[in-house]
């Protein structure tokens, strides 16, 4: 299915002739000269993104922003414009917006964001959008989960076996479940087992299943987690707790695909794809004698490693956004976004416990938040504590500052370092480009 992609514009004429770019690359495009047209239209019609103007007549691409998410939340929405000012391109970016440019588009940079929107759209597709903890539903803007995401795509595509590593609250199960949604199996079952979680006493059974008698309370033939995952994927999260003696039965499925059932002699087949998950370094255990080496390459033939949250903060935001929408669904809520301390505590804060720590950082606040707008106010007790040491170049304003730095310069650049002519283009005063400039170092 083709990218399609909804521009709203008061000018006709760039209506029409970026439409033509799109289409002769594959990409549909509808567009809207009116944003309450364009709100019409978006209630019938589903979109891969938004492209809309800062300013125009009827209503400011910033209120157009908010009324799209309203219908369609989490949207990518990408704002342009040929005069924007500062502060206008800054809201944008604070209220969600996936990114702007500035007239003339430059094409190639849209075309390539469009194609990526859509490749992540079409391959989670699946995911239910209601539910911020179900398998399909990725967030990020981060390149090198774009890169993961590609491998895990294409090894889907085999049988063979693969190896997550990642810390918890990193998202290990989402890929391996992924990258079974993604494989030749999808119709078959995705069976997780935790190996951390189960007395090593009974994991042995759990996996391999047992006959009638083969230990006092087998009262009847029981199924393992094997034969149940017959025919799709077998997902073992937390790998490296698995002992020595479970570890060489493992291995047996693995190379040979077959096993017995406890208290059984009869051979079964294990017709199965295997994803191991872990959050330790089993080279480390390999060399303290409590990992099988010969298991670890059978395991390893494709490998994934999940950075942690802190490793990828322009993902922080984005995700924080997606949680809200969630749990204002869940909460029957309509809160717009975050104070700008809010914004600046998510982005400096460590996150130790990765994803799983930011949603349910966003789960609180929402379910606390009275107002429309979450403040630290709402936010668990240790995170208040935190803020109180921001300051106020937090890497937000730091974001800001290149932002405004930016726009600046361009606008200088096009009128030969005109001061007055720059101010008249960014709709502000000459005085107060003056301020800006000397806030941000900029000397013509």
């Amino acid at each position: 299915m083709n990218a399609k992609v909804l521009l709203i514009d008061d000018e006709q004429e760039y209506c029409v002739s970026l439409k033509k770019l799109l289409v002769a690359h594959d990409i549909i495009c509808d567009y809207c000269l009116d944003p309450f047209d364009a709100l019409r239209l978006i209630k019938r019609e589903a979109y891969t993104l938004y492209i809309s103007d800062l300013k125009m007549p009827k209503m400011s691409g910033i209120d157009l922003l908010q009324r799209i998410r309203d219908i369609d939340p989490g949207a990518p929405i990408i704002m342009i414009s040929g005069f924007a000012s500062t502060d206008s391109v800054v809201e944008a970016m604070r209220c969600g917006a996936l990114n702007f440019y500035e007239k003339p588009i430059p094409f190639v940079k849209l075309l390539s964001e469009i194609r990526k929107i859509h490749e992540r759209r079409e391959l989670y597709s699946t995911g239910d959008k209601t539910d911020a903890g179900k398998a399909g539903t990725i967030i990020t803007v981060n390149e090198q989960m774009h890169r993961l995401i590609h491998i895990a795509r294409k090894a889907a595509m085999s049988d063979a076996p693969v190896i997550v590593y990642g810390k918890s609250g990193t998202g290990k199960e989402l890929f391996s479940s992924i990258i079974h949604e993604c494989s030749p199996r999808r119709e078959g079952p995705f069976i997780k087992m935790n190996c951390a979680a189960i007395p090593e006493a009974l994991l042995e059974s759990e996996l391999f299943g047992y006959d009638q008698g083969a230990f006092t309370d087998a009262k009847r033939d029981q199924k393992g987690k094997f034969e149940v995952a017959d025919g799709g994927t077998m997902f073992l999260d937390e790998i490296g707790d698995m002992s020595l003696a479970t570890q060489a039965k493992l291995l047996r499925v693995l190379q040979e695909g077959e096993f017995e059932r406890l208290g059984s002699r009869t051979t079964r087949r294990a017709n199965v794809r295997f994803v191991a998950a872990t959050n330790q370094d089993l080279q480390l255990k390999i060399q303290e004698g409590t990992f099988r080496e010969d298991l670890f390459f059978r395991l390893s033939v494709i490998q994934l490693e999940i950075p942690s949250l802190s490793e990828r903060p322009d993902d922080i935001i984005p995700i924080a956004r997606y949680y809200l929408e969630t749990f204002n669904r869940k909460y029957h809520k309509a809160i717009k976004g975050f104070s700008e301390q809010v914004t600046n505590m998510l982005l400096v804060h460590d996150w130790p416990g990765n994803v799983r720590e930011l949603r349910n950082c966003i789960e609180r606040a929402v379910i606390f938040c009275d107002g429309d707008v979450i403040s630290m106010a709402d936010m668990p007790t240790h995170y208040l504590k935190e803020s109180s040491g921001i300051p106020d170049t937090s890497t937000l304003q730091s974001f800001y500052d290149s932002v405004s730095r930016e726009i600046i310069l361009n606008a200088l650049e096009k009128v030969q370092g005109s001061r007055t002519k720059a101010a008249e283009m960014l709709n502000i005063s000459r005085k107060t480009l003056y301020l800006r400039m000397k806030k941000l170092g900029i000397h013509v």
